[in-house]
């Protein structure tokens, strides 16, 4: 099986099941029984038309979110999608002159100078090994040798450091304006609706409003802020928040820190106080510090997440925002040059937008509309390669 086959058939629902969705729109909506039997069958989850089996659940999760960061990258998508069909128009022969124009246009993408030059390699290689000439052939070369370059053999490389039967501690940096708290705030919604206790700590206590901001998505998701006055020093909101979620049994604290980037000195001496102070009441946390990046800045956002890097242990990236700029290549960027993964993405306002990170639903949302076209054009192929054969 192809690779654009197998991300369409992963991510996009096939005709019979759009039409069986668009006759289920049709028919009038009946009233639902107040209690499921998930309980009974933990392999089924109730829908309107009854039953659905775990693999019919995770073949509609997979569609969701393909959806998902189908719409969430439309911007992007518009600009790779029109830019490498405009460079494989111009080019129809593989050669330096095509590879060339090919860096330039990632390298405009915010790919990243050392990810392209590492790409581009990988498909000159590529393209030596099955003896491509032309260009066309390419298209499913470039998107698959994408994911190559982020998973880097690690298929886990994007899973969150979260246990059962521990509090899990989430450090959150970031500088001020990229979308932390608001961050903070949709994770808290995502871990509560999968039936975490969570809770929050306001130790940003120097922006001016961060407590109250804080406090306002605390009670918009219904969980507890544990909080000091404006000026207090975090290490000690920290010494409260843990404490409080040990008590009460919370499955996971997400920690709220101050964002100047600007003094680096006090910014390390601060981040390092507060990591001895959570470890020493929870051993080995945190266990998670999460970096959050305004994917509208493109490169800035890659600057800082070097100066993050600098002056604390980065785990993984939270980019905001990814619905809200043309180049989305700066995930990959992150990812190859500073051996950080993404862990969530920012695909919209809702609550529920954002999203676990996953190299191939990425990579779907960058070239949804050439991986479907490029079904089509080959079930064309085959349907003429049938009727010759009669």
């Amino acid at each position: 099986m192809s690779f654009f086959k197998r991300l369409k058939d992963k991510f996009s629902p096939s005709e019979e099941k759009n039409k069986e969705i668009e006759n289920q729109e049709e028919q009038p909506v009946q009233d639902l029984e107040p209690e499921s039997n998930e309980k009974e069958n933990p392999e089924a989850v109730q829908f309107d038309d009854g039953l659905m089996s775990l693999d019919e659940f995770e073949e509609w999760e997979s569609e969701q979110l393909g959806a998902k960061f189908k719409q969430g990258l439309e911007k992007s998508r518009e600009n790779f999608q029109n830019k490498l069909n405009d460079l494989l128009a111009v080019y129809r022969k593989v050669d330096e002159d095509f590879f060339e124009a090919l860096e330039e246009m990632l390298i405009q993408a915010d790919v990243g100078f050392n990810t392209v030059m590492e790409l581009v390699d990988e498909l000159r290689m590529e393209a030596k090994r099955q003896n491509i000439s032309e260009t066309s052939e390419l298209r499913e070369v470039i998107v698959e040798k994408i994911v190559e370059i982020y998973v880097q053999d690690d298929e886990d490389i994007d899973r969150m450091n979260i246990e059962n039967d521990r509090l899990n501690v989430i450090l959150m940096v970031g500088v001020n304006g990229v979308g932390k708290t608001t961050t903070i705030g949709k994770l808290a919604h995502r871990y509560k609706q999968e039936g975490k206790k969570v809770m929050l700590a306001a130790g940003d206590t120097f922006r001016a409003g961060a407590i109250e901001q804080l406090k306002v998505w605390g009670e918009r998701v219904g969980v507890e802020v544990i909080s000091q006055k404006e000026g207090s020093d975090p290490a000690a909101v920290m010494y409260d928040a843990v404490n409080a979620a040990k008590n009460r049994g919370a499955d996971i604290l997400i920690c709220d820190t101050a964002g100047r980037l600007q003094n680096k000195a006090n910014l390390m001496n601060e981040l390092q106080k507060v990591r001895k102070v959570i470890d020493r009441n929870v051993p080995g946390a945190p266990h998670e510090v999460l970096l959050a990046l305004d994917a509208t800045t493109g490169q800035n956002a890659l600057s800082q997440a070097k100066s993050f890097k600098e002056v604390t242990q980065v785990t993984g990236i939270v980019l905001t925002k990814l619905d809200g700029t043309a180049k989305g290549g700066i995930v990959l960027a992150i990812r190859n040059e500073l051996q950080i993964p993404v862990k969530f993405v920012g695909l919209g306002e809702k609550l529920d937008d954002l999203q676990p990170f996953d190299a191939e639903s990425y990579v779907y949302g960058l070239f949804a509309d050439m991986i479907d076209a490029n079904e089509s054009v080959e079930n064309t192929t085959e349907e003429a390669d049938q009727n010759d054969g009669k």
